[in-house]
């Protein structure tokens, strides 16, 4: 058969790059005779702009260090530059949850990023493309556009505080001296939360910060303040990205709110990829009631359904049944410890567990 291996990364435990890889070293282990494709891939989250580069010629790698984590110690932060200027950067990179020492959903900010963009504009790049997932904070992304040249003001015109909680202080914005990005700014994302209300970024995504409920209640709040300052929509699907960073990207740069799913397969041929290949097998971390709504793996799914090729998922655990062959990691390493432990290891045996359903297929 030939078998196309298109996985987004194992979230903590594997990228996709080395996911790919261990899924295949699994399949060969089965079935040698089998040609496969093995195509790492991403959606705005975690890997996409390594997974951008990769499938761009002339993309070249370049680092910036001693920019702001999200808790305000420096991390070196990296951004790939592509032919016509493109700057391509993963948010998570330089303002990521894993950067913190401890959680900090009121403090934490995304001014890293800002920081990251501000070295790439004077470095050459002229337009620029962001990875939303994995955020620290829920500052709306006023900590990056604050990098950027945006002064955030209060009643006193003073500037506020970093992170969430300062939002609450926002009186006014002075962009006269925001850095201009010629080419624009592209918002590569695989939510489409609102910026506020129960399905937006406090709510949605506050808890896995750290914040409480209490918290999650301020938070909104202090969103939605800084929607009646910046005045852009906050009812928006994607504003609520990253801590709200879509929304406000969106408000103070016109950016463009781009499914990373969609961008990520035009640039990477999938779906003739999908179309040449008799089996895809496509994974995650945790395959859950999210992964069919709006998801790499759903998407995947739904792209090689319509062109009538076969479909199985691996992943690190299954936890809503995908209506195909699949295997988790956790099922065949006895639980969840041994499944991070070494997840290449179980990676390849899921796959090998996999690939002997399909014995007797040519």
């Amino acid at each position: 058969m030939r078998v196309l291996i298109a996985v987004d990364s194992f979230k903590g435990s594997l990228s996709s790059p080395d996911a790919g890889a261990a899924l295949a070293a699994g399949w060969r282990s089965v079935r040698p005779g089998d040609e496969l494709d093995v195509l790492p891939l991403a959606d705005g989250g975690e890997g996409t702009a390594e997974v951008v580069a990769a499938a761009t010629p002339g993309a070249s790698r370049r680092e910036v260090p001693g920019v702001a984590g999200p808790d305000g110690r420096a991390v070196t932060a990296e951004w790939y530059l592509l032919p016509g200027g493109v700057a391509v950067l993963d948010l998570a990179q330089m303002s990521g949850l894993p950067l913190m020492a401890a959680l900090d959903p009121m403090g934490a900010t995304t001014r890293g990023l800002g920081e990251t963009i501000r070295a790439a504009v004077a470095d050459g790049a002229r337009e620029v493309w962001i990875g939303l997932g994995g955020s620290a904070s829920t500052d709306g992304g006023l900590g990056a556009l604050r990098a950027l040249g945006l002064r955030a003001l209060d009643a006193d015109g003073e500037e506020i505080p970093e992170g969430g909680a300062g939002l609450r202080r926002l009186s006014a914005v002075d962009r006269t001296g925001l850095l201009p990005i010629p080419g624009g700014v592209s918002l590569l994302t695989d939510v489409t939360s609102p910026l506020t209300g129960p399905h937006g970024a406090a709510a949605v995504f506050g808890p896995q910060k750290g914040a409480t409920p209490e918290q999650v209640d301020v938070l909104d709040r202090h969103l939605a303040h800084l929607a009646e300052v910046l005045r852009a929509d906050p009812t928006a699907a994607g504003g609520g990205a990253a801590g709200g960073t879509g929304y406000g990207f969106v408000a103070v740069y016109g950016a463009a709110v781009v499914p990373g799913a969609d961008r990520v397969a035009e640039l990477t041929r999938l779906d003739d990829r999908i179309a040449a290949a008799d089996l895809v097998v496509t994974g995650e971390g945790a395959f859950d009631f999210q992964s069919l709504r709006g998801k790499l793996v759903g998407n995947i799914l739904r792209r090689a359904e319509a062109a009538g090729t076969g479909r199985a998922v691996v992943a690190g655990v299954v936890r809503e049944d995908p209506g195909v062959p699949h295997v988790g990691l956790v099922e065949v390493a006895g639980g969840v410890e041994g499944a991070l432990g070494e997840p290449a290891r179980w990676a390849a045996v899921a796959a090998a567990a996999l690939a002997r359903r399909f014995e007797g297929r040519a």
